[in-house]
C-alpha cells in the first residue's frame, strides 16, 4: 500500500506502556487477596498471546490470572478477586510513550488526511491515558471497546467498522498500526485494512497472522507513510 489516506493506531504496547514497577505492582496484588505469588510480570506477559479477548478490563485480568495458574498448575486460585485487586492498583495515568511513537503521531497527522485510535480498552481507562500523554484531541476518531453499544474487542470487525465509518475511509486506503498479531494485525487483515506490525518486549511472529509492513519500532513508522 502506498500513501494511505487513513492511519489507525491501537494505543497499549503501541503508542504507550506503563511506568509502573511490574513486580511491586504485582505483588501488591497478591498480597492484597491475601495468596501465595504464583507468577511473576514475565509469566503474565508469555499467556497474553494465549488468551482470548475480553470485554472488560477486569474480564482480561481475570483470564491471564487464570492462565497463568494453569501453566503454574496451582488450583482454585481466587482469579476474580485478583483481577479487582490489579485493577485497583493499576494507576492508568502512568504511562508513556513507546519509542517513536510521539514523531510517529505527529508524521501521521501530517502526512495522513486522517488520524483515528482503535484501542481494546473501556473509555474511562484509556482516555485517562491519552490525558496524561497529552494526546486526547489528536485524533479525528476514537473507538474503545464498549460491548454496550455494538463494539467487540478486535479482532472482531466492530470497531474497524466504527472507526471507517465515522472517518468516511475506506479500508484499502487505511492503515492500522498495532503491537499484537492476534488482535490488531488479524483484525486489520480480515477487514481489508493495511496492518503494520510494531512488536512490543520482542515479541516473536507466531506464523499464522502476516503483517502488511513489520517495523521494530515507531521510529520506522515514516517508511510506510
Amino acid at each position: 500500500m502506498t500513501a494511505p489516506a487513513t492511519v489507525l493506531f491501537d494505543l497499549d504496547l503501541t503508542l504507550c506502556a506503563s511506568t509502573q514497577d511490574r513486580d511491586a505492582l504485582l505483588s501488591d496484588t497478591f498480597d492484597a487477596v491475601g495468596v501465595e505469588q504464583y507468577c511473576d510480570p514475565a509469566d503474565l506477559g508469555a499467556v497474553v498471546g494465549e488468551v482470548g479477548t475480553a470485554d472488560t478490563e477486569h474480564g482480561f485480568y481475570e483470564s491471564i490470572f487464570a492462565a497463568a495458574a494453569d501453566r503454574a498448575g496451582v488450583e482454585d486460585v481466587p482469579t476474580d478477586a485478583l483481577a479487582s485487586a490489579h485493577a485497583d492498583l493499576v494507576d492508568h495515568a502512568a504511562v508513556e510513550f513507546c519509542p517513536g511513537a510521539e514523531r510517529a503521531l505527529e508524521h501521521a497527522r501530517t502526512h495522513a488526511e486522517s488520524v483515528g485510535l482503535v484501542t481494546n480498552g473501556g473509555e474511562a481507562s484509556q482516555t485517562t491515558k491519552l490525558e496524561s500523554l497529552g494526546i486526547a484531541d489528536d485524533f479525528d476518531a476514537t473507538v474503545f471497546v464498549d460491548p454496550r453499544n455494538g463494539v467487540e474487542p478486535k479482532p472482531h470487525p466492530a470497531p474497524f467498522e466504527r472507526a471507517l465509518g465515522a472517518l468516511d475511509a475506506a479500508p484499502e486506503s487505511t492503515i492500522h498500526v498495532g503491537d499484537s498479531l492476534r488482535s490488531d494485525v488479524a483484525g486489520a487483515n480480515a477487514m481489508g485494512i493495511g496492518s503494520v506490525w510494531v512488536p512490543y518486549d520482542a515479541a516473536s511472529h507466531d506464523g499464522a497472522h502476516d503483517p502488511t509492513h513489520q517495523l521494530d519500532t515507531l521510529h520506522e513508522f515514516e517508511t510506510v507513510l
